[in-house]
């Protein structure tokens, strides 16, 4: 079994257009990683195709990706990671502004049941937040960062180790990734570090 695990997450690439591969230093900030999360908004497969070579990657269908189809595409995904289970669909209502009920209900009319994490994208604003027992985060866009001009931008990673799970958001800066200048790491208890897809 192994003693650490690591999920990668990106989403909203809107690829190609002005970008057409992703800022130096992302693939290499996804090596090594067991899996790649990517929360919709490709607009075709070449991202998919990319992040498949460096680890399995799944991708939530967002809203600009109407018509594309690929088994590593859903609407969303429901998976286990051992006894963790991470959800991933392209829209949710934001932490910020909506209750929890109103996100756990979004959810489960998707979902069979609430997961313990939740990765969404589509607002283009890199976040991390407890809602209930569970942990939402969504890791903004790496080309178009709050929905602005074409720029670097941000990615995330959930690492599980040890009982415990870490949520870190990643700003790509000058061909690096480095960690988010303003939003903190989150670690929370976590019941398993295997993985079944």
């Amino acid at each position: 079994m192994k003693s650490e695990f690591k999920i990668g997450l990106i989403s909203d690439t809107h690829m190609p257009g002005a970008l057409k591969t992703l800022w130096p230093g992302v693939f290499d900030f996804f090596s090594g990683c067991d899996a790649i999360l990517h929360a919709g908004d490709l607009h075709t497969l070449d991202i998919v195709d990319a992040l498949s070579k460096v680890a399995p990657t799944y991708v939530a269908l967002g809203n600009g990706d109407e018509g594309l189809t690929d088994p590593r595409l859903a609407e969303h995904w429901l998976l286990t990671f051992g006894e963790t289970q991470v959800g991933m669909m392209h829209h949710c209502p934001s932490p910020e502004r909506k209750p929890a009920t109103v996100i756990e209900k979004q959810i489960l009319k998707r979902m069979k049941t609430l997961p313990d994490i939740l990765v969404f994208g589509h607002t283009h604003f890199e976040s991390i937040t407890e809602v209930g027992s569970m942990v939402l985060i969504n890791p903004g866009s790496p080309t178009l960062p709050h929905n602005q001009t074409l720029r670097p931008g941000t990615l995330g990673m959930i690492t599980l180790k040890a009982g415990l799970a870490d949520f870190a958001l990643y700003q790509i800066e000058d061909g690096e990734v480095l960690p988010h200048p303003t939003i903190a790491a989150l670690t929370r208890a976590s019941t398993s570090v295997a993985i079944s897809v």
